[in-house]
């Protein structure tokens, strides 16, 4: 399809539900290293990619808006783009476009009464929860936030963020185009296991995660299939991380990473060697290891399940943004991604 140089794909009709800013903050949550496909497209509006579907949001007091786009000019009647790679979908209606914001915003916890819990079992968490409210766990597609983590090992979040930007242009297909700027999918598992893609990555500049990306997007196409990994939400914890573990580059804190914001596991706590300084020098944990091991994965996360209670990986996502708003991370990590080293 040839590249328009115009805007050509259509909004629908703004629509608004409530959310005070309290139960959600857009530049909290879209730029906290839970998910690289959103950006500021205008002051205070964030446009991304959610369930195959373009979308701009923006927070206005107690309501958050939204726009969908829908397909190109011309798209309508078409099966695709000549490339045998499916157009733009339609926007969905009023209450489908609501569910689907519900659902990944998970706007059925009630925020506020957890920061109150939350700062009432810890002074630490006390001091940053007025200057960041708001801030919420998603609920991602498991597969895309899988990929989109085995990226995130030694990396930082705007190196993450043009990685999978370009992960997206050379493999999956065309929405539509906004401003000049044309905006894909993410990749299709299928589309991932070509004989070549390994190579195209490495030409991308993945480096030693391309052999992982299209590892892990072989192995859930030859095992659990996209299905099965979206099933692991209904088994506990200890297993989902288990299955993941045995994936290609997936270790523990990518497999916390992927429970904690895809699987519905909200007592999961991602530990890079941040986190686990944190425990030690914050929170005076005392640990049998002296490095991250397994074992001291397990002892952090149990130390802040204990602190925390059942969502504790919710808590904790509020403090590493304070930590990387505030730059509190020693030099070089500060732009560091909730799966990085």
């Amino acid at each position: 399809m040839k590249l328009r140089d115009t805007p050509s794909a259509r909004p629908s009709l703004w629509r608004c539900l409530p959310c005070p800013p309290a139960e959600l903050r857009l530049d909290l949550v879209l730029t906290s290293g839970q998910t690289f496909r959103w950006w500021e497209s205008s002051p205070g509006a964030w446009t991304g990619v959610l369930g195959g579907r373009v979308w701009t949001l923006r927070q206005e007091r107690e309501r958050l808006w939204y726009t969908v786009y829908g397909p190109e000019e011309g798209e309508e009647e078409e099966e695709g783009d000549g490339e045998g790679r499916p157009a733009q979908a339609a926007a969905p209606d009023g209450a489908e476009a609501e569910q689907i914001l519900r659902d990944y915003f998970q706007l059925d916890v009630g925020l506020p009464a957890l920061y109150r819990a939350w700062a009432a079992a810890d002074p630490l968490f006390r001091r940053v929860a007025d200057e960041f409210p708001g801030l919420r766990v998603l609920r991602q597609d498991p597969v895309e936030c899988l990929l989109s983590f085995i990226c995130t090992s030694n990396n930082h979040i705007s190196r993450i963020t043009a990685m999978i930007e370009r992960l997206c242009q050379a493999f999956g297909h065309r929405l539509c185009c906004l401003n000049a700027r044309p905006i894909h999918a993410f990749p299709s598992v299928s589309a991932l296991t070509g004989a070549d893609a390994e190579s195209r990555l490495r030409a991308l500049g993945f480096g030693y995660r391309a052999k992982f990306v299209t590892g892990t997007a072989r192995a859930i196409a030859e095992g659990l299939g996209a299905e099965g990994l979206r099933r692991l939400r209904a088994v506990p914890y200890a297993e989902a991380r288990r299955v993941l573990c045995a994936l290609p580059g997936v270790g523990a804190k990518v497999a916390d990473c992927v429970c904690l914001m895809a699987l519905d596991k909200a007592e999961a706590v991602p530990v890079d060697t941040h986190v686990w300084r944190i425990a030690r020098e914050r929170y005076g944990v005392a640990l049998g290891a002296k490095s991250l091991t397994p074992r001291a994965h397990q002892e952090i996360g149990d130390f802040f399940r204990g602190l925390w209670g059942p969502r504790a990986g919710w808590a904790q996502a509020v403090l590493f943004c304070a930590d990387l708003r505030k730059g509190q991370e020693p030099p070089g990590s500060r732009d560091r991604a909730r799966g990085g080293q």
